[in-house]
């Protein structure tokens, strides 16, 4: 079919008139009609996500129905317990998409239990494992624009959804037809008791398990520590105020960014990992004694931290937030001696190495896995299968996600926000600023400084102009990078690591993915790795020198070297 046949049936469906309203208004509009009817919203691991609005590659009702009911039938199929936990974050339409959600899977008789409030994706994970779900959806598009919205798929680990199954519950949504009527209203399976809300209940229960991975819990109080925190108009503002609150910390909330807001009109673009989303704390933190500026994504999945630098502020870089948080926990367990034997802690491929030397340095083990919280999540279920969760203490991702603990599989800023004034509480007792901590780490395992580049292409041809750079970089590896040799190749798509100076060759032992990495020795590495929906290419720089000038130096070049 092709998009004027798809329009033409969306046009005749007998929908509602808001939605027939939409359609006439773009009949004349043939770059708009290719875009919303020229295909399908694709469903893959990480569910779907997309503009919202009227179309078969728009999110909408039908869309996200769609979605939902291919989900219930790969559930109805497996041994899987024969329910489901859906949240929601402060989108528009966030709601309205977990009520249909949650309608398509009481449709198939499965117990659906639907927060009842706006909730964070983290608590959807944990509530997954509570309540012995076979799955789970979160609606919400993280950090993207308000014109965007997603469904965000769990399996009942808690983690998400893995390649296996994900292939099947698109095998099934391809065989489903839009615009099938709901065999009965939402309220009407809420009378049946086939949907039920996730109430208070399960809200203190997170809260307990988040407070219990707390580090030193009376260190705050006695500090006196100020934070200014702003939600981003998104669904941490309960949870993180009252984490942060039952522990004694000095709350001022950034009042412009407090409340739900699926326009963000004061961050248009809700992404704690750039500058721009931490504006508005600046604002405020320059009017009240702070500490730490705290940040969480409208999901609260992730958060970006900025402290007190000279008359102004610095915002920490995912990676420096992660090794900080790395040092603190380990250094507390291991002068208490609690580490347990055997202890791991895991980082993604394209996270700072300079964990590892942390992680050496107290003895724990370092696990490496691939771009995406859900291959951490996979760590965790692999340890609890061989009846050792426990060795699993830290997890981190340069792009702002943390994970202490295993009380959920996915990243969580709500503990992780615990933990930074945990962190910047201990240090000032200690007569120190979080600064000073990360200058110390520098200083003890040498300067590891970190860029992400991402590169976008444009044309219709673009995402083939991916494909080839990455097949170009593959085929002609450059013999250095900013002048730094390189030493050795490891391709993860072929799952071969290549020494290029011994000529050695060995296994990657990782799920294959198209990414591949150059190494520098012990100055750094470069890694490349293609967006699988947009047609961009990512390369993460590393660069290690004695000093922060060195290091500064040989990455300003190894960037100019690859973006040309």
């Amino acid at each position: 079919m092709d998009f004027m046949d798809c329009y033409l049936a969306w046009c005749n469906a007998g929908l509602p008139e808001d939605v027939k309203s939409e359609l006439a208004s773009i009949s004349n509009d043939t770059e708009e009609l290719k875009g919303r009817f020229g295909g399908d919203l694709q469903f893959g691991t990480a569910g779907m996500r997309g503009i919202m609005g009227a179309g078969s590659n728009r999110l909408n009702r039908y869309t996200v129905r769609r979605a939902a009911q291919g989900m219930a039938s790969w559930l109805s199929e497996t041994d899987l317990p024969k329910k489901a936990a859906i949240g929601y974050d402060s989108r528009h339409n966030s709601q309205l998409f977990a009520e249909v959600c949650a309608v398509a899977f009481a449709e198939m008789g499965i117990h659906t239990y639907l927060y009842d409030r706006l909730a964070p994706t983290p608590m959807l994970s944990y509530a997954v494992r509570q309540l012995g779900c076979g799955c789970g959806i979160v609606i919400s598009a993280s950090h993207n624009a308000g014109a965007y919205n997603g469904v965000k798929c769990y399996g009942p680990d808690g983690c998400q959804m893995t390649d296996e199954p994900a292939a099947v519950v698109t095998e099934k949504i391809a065989g489903i037809e839009y615009f099938i009527p709901e065999k009965k209203s939402f309220s009407e399976y809420m009378e049946e008791g086939l949907i039920s809300y996730i109430g208070q209940q399960i809200w203190e229960q997170y809260y307990t398990t988040v407070l219990s991975e707390s580090v030193n819990p009376d260190v705050i109080r006695s500090a006196n520590v100020n934070i200014v925190y702003t939600p981003l108009c998104g669904t941490g503002n309960e949870p993180v105020r009252e984490i942060l609150g039952r522990l004694g910390v000095n709350i001022t909330v950034v009042a412009c960014q407090e409340k739900p807001d699926g326009d963000f009109k004061t961050c248009e673009y809700p992404n704690p990992e750039t500058d721009a989303a931490l504006n508005e704390s600046y604002k405020v933190a320059r009017t009240v004694p702070c500490d730490v500026i705290l940040g969480t994504d409208p999901d609260a999945d992730r958060v970006a931290i900025a402290v007190p630098d000279g008359d102004g502020f610095r915002k920490l870089s995912g990676n420096e937030l992660g090794f900080l948080l790395l040092d603190y926990i380990l250094k507390a367990r291991k002068e208490r001696g609690d580490l347990p034997e055997g202890a791991e802690v895991v980082r993604s491929i394209v996270s700072s190495p300079l964990a590892d030397r942390v992680a050496e340095h107290y003895g724990v083990q370092m696990k490496a896995v691939l771009t995406g919280f859900k291959y951490i999540g996979g760590e965790i279920l692999t340890l609890e299968e061989k009846g050792q969760e426990n060795r699993f203490v830290f997890g981190f991702e340069e792009s702002c996600g943390y994970l202490k603990g295993t009380y959920a599989r996915d990243k969580d800023a709500i503990v992780a926000s615990m933990l930074v004034c945990e962190m910047a509480a201990s240090l000032k007792l200690a007569g120190k600023t979080i600064l000073n901590a990360l200058d110390e780490l520098y200083e003890t395992y040498g300067f590891y400084l970190s860029y992400v580049q991402s590169i976008e292409l444009t044309g219709a041809d673009a995402m083939e102009k991916a494909a080839k750079m990455m097949a170009d970089l593959r085929s002609d590896v450059p013999a250095t990078i900013g002048g730094a040799a390189v030493t050795g190749v490891r391709d993860y798509k072929i799952s071969l690591a290549k020494d290029l100076v011994t000529g050695e060759e060995t296994t990657i032992d990782l799920p294959k993915s198209n990414v591949l990495e150059l190494l520098l020795g012990d100055q750094g590495s470069v890694i490349a790795r293609p967006s699988g929906t947009e047609p961009k290419v990512k390369f993460y720089y590393t660069a290690v020198g004695k000093t922060k000038k060195d290091a500064k130096a040989l990455l300003d070049k190894m960037v100019t070297q690859m973006s040309q």
